[in-house]
């Protein structure tokens, strides 16, 4: 199985998404290279300790494709810095009431 796909390839090959919980008061903010998998770990709660079971964040309200891993972590890194206002304002851009994105991803 190839981890990396072409650099001539137009399919993303990693994504930083960003969690929230019901009454979106916690965020959590990954990197990946298969987000519908990864948003199904973080639904299956299997790792009771994690921040996204703790905090019961399991809906998808944003995230954004990239075609080089590295870019994906370091924007990763970057919003991670970001006040939680200019996270919500980044989230309210694409999906303006904060519905979630995975909620057909079956």
């Amino acid at each position: 199985m190839q981890r990396y796909r072409s650099h001539t390839t137009k399919e993303p090959i990693g994504f930083v998404y960003i969690m929230t919980n019901i009454s979106r008061t916690t965020l959590y903010i990954g990197v990946t290279r298969d987000l519908k998998i990864r948003v199904q770990q973080h639904r299956d709660s299997k790792n009771q300790d994690s921040f996204t079971s703790k905090y019961n964040c399991v809906n998808l309200v944003y995230f954004e494709k990239f075609n080089d891993i590295e870019n994906a972590i370091k924007r990763e890194k970057k919003i991670k810095t970001w006040k939680r206002e200019w996270k919500d304002d980044l989230i309210k851009k694409e999906n303006p009431k904060f519905y979630d994105l995975a909620i057909d991803w079956n």
